[in-house]
């Protein structure tokens, strides 16, 4: 029997959700156990880019949650309410829910965990912090036995692009902000993002999890990036640092407070956040024994935003079945078959090669010949200087298969003029 699934909104997210739930090849086999049994949405007459059948689909959100046929409840509406007010109705009933609702859980935590602890039910919520990357679950679970000391992150996408293009053109905050709007990198209100209140409210999410208690979203330290020039990254960049809007979580006074902060920052260069550019997201945890752990991904996005819904779609899955079973099916191992791997031959990559050769003219052509007989096509062709009376040759090429490539190295061996080929190295 499978379980089955209310969702609650078919916007983006929701849209993606319902597209990985019905494209079960190749990925987990627990999917198919998935049933979407109603889908709650504004309106009817809204074209939307899912095959569903039109009796699952309703306006009447409340009857979902309501429906005891109904196993898992999934709030993709975003928003305050009616969220807030759906998410403890299923509660009630005692249904699980997975959300991706980082403002209602930020500001109605407490209401909600405590409801769903009463019912004995879970409120899972990856998707919340992060879109596709897995930094919920891994700061319950797999990093709980660390003392955590920090979790630093960038965690707002919108901001990081319109710093990266600062950073990279020169350009002028208003300029940038005015150019992500057209593409659609930010929102036609963009107070939550560029003020950093969508921030706050994940480092509140992440520094609950991290820290084991409850945050009070109005103790965050908040600022913006409206008062950042091109100038400051300017002089940033010439001092050795870039700025990011970071979200900060860290134990203070001897671990008996915490410093829970969002704002610009100047990081140093080698840092590991200070490459992390574009839409992209990234959250380094740090804590002991562990040291320092970082996640980074698409922090955005129908696609990753799906993934860690349906990620915890499974995981509630996994345990309704082991309330049936011996097992939990993703904590045991179930494979039976073995992969089938290519062999190294068949790789298709770049290469770097350097060669030492007798000073003889004509020698780089004769290495272009032996390459081209067997498709190597080269990206460059250095001759970098002379070692030991011998001239060196430093060769990239274009993507080849390894087997013709190792071809054209064995004839290459046989040239007089050939010496050695000290290294040889893939290029990603």
């Amino acid at each position: 029997m499978g379980v089955k699934l209310g969702i609650l909104g078919l916007g983006t997210v929701g849209t993606g959700t319902v597209q990985l739930l019905q494209d079960v090849v190749g990925r987990n086999p627990l999917l198919e156990e998935v049933e979407i049994y109603r889908v709650g949405v504004r309106s009817l007459s809204k074209s939307r880019n899912v095959e569903l059948s039109p009796e699952i689909i309703t306006t009447d959100l409340t009857a979902i949650v309501n429906d005891p046929a109904v196993d898992i409840i999934v709030e993709l509406i975003g928003g305050l309410e009616p969220a807030r007010t759906l998410i403890l109705a299923a509660i009630k009933n005692g249904k699980h829910v997975v959300t991706a609702n980082k403002a209602v859980i930020s500001r109605f935590g407490e209401e909600i965990f405590t409801a769903a602890n009463q019912a004995g039910v879970y409120v899972m919520l990856e998707a919340a912090v992060g879109g596709g990357i897995p930094v919920i679950q891994p700061l319950k679970q797999s990093l709980s036995v660390n003392r955590i000391q920090a979790v630093t992150g960038i965690i707002n996408g919108t901001t990081n692009y319109i710093l990266t293009r600062m950073q990279t053109e020169g350009s002028e905050f208003n300029d940038v902000l005015a150019d992500a709007q057209k593409l659609g990198y930010a929102e036609a209100d963009p107070t939550a993002d560029i003020d950093g209140l969508d921030a706050a409210d994940k480092i509140a999410i992440l520094a609950s999890l991290a820290f084991g208690g409850r945050i009070n979203l109005q103790d965050v330290y908040c600022e913006g990036i409206r008062q950042v020039t091109k100038t400051d990254i300017g002089y940033a960049a010439k001092l050795g640092f870039v700025i990011k809007l970071l979200a900060i979580a860290r134990s203070t006074n001897e671990n008996t407070q915490l410093s829970v902060r969002v704002h610009p920052t100047l990081i140093p260069q080698s840092h590991p956040l200070a490459s992390v550019n574009g839409v992209y997201n990234a959250i380094l945890v740090e804590g002991e024994p562990i040291g320092q752990v970082m996640f980074f991904g698409a922090g955005a996005g129908a696609g990753p935003t799906a993934s860690a819904v349906t990620s915890d779609i499974l995981n509630l899955v996994a345990t309704l079945q082991t309330q049936t079973a011996k097992t939990n099916p993703l904590l045991a191992c179930v494979h039976q078959h073995y992969c089938q791997i290519a062999p190294i031959s068949e790789l298709n990559t770049r290469f770097y090669a350097r060669f030492l050769t007798e000073d003889h003219p004509g020698v780089i052509g004769k290495l272009g010949t032996c390459f081209g007989k067997y498709g190597v096509s080269l990206e460059s062709v250095v001759q970098t200087g002379f070692q030991g009376g011998l001239a060196e040759i430093v060769v990239v090429t274009h993507d080849v298969q390894e087997g013709d490539f190792r071809q054209a190295l064995a004839e290459i061996q046989t040239l007089e003029a050939i010496n050695s080929i000290p290294s040889l190295l893939r290029v990603l």
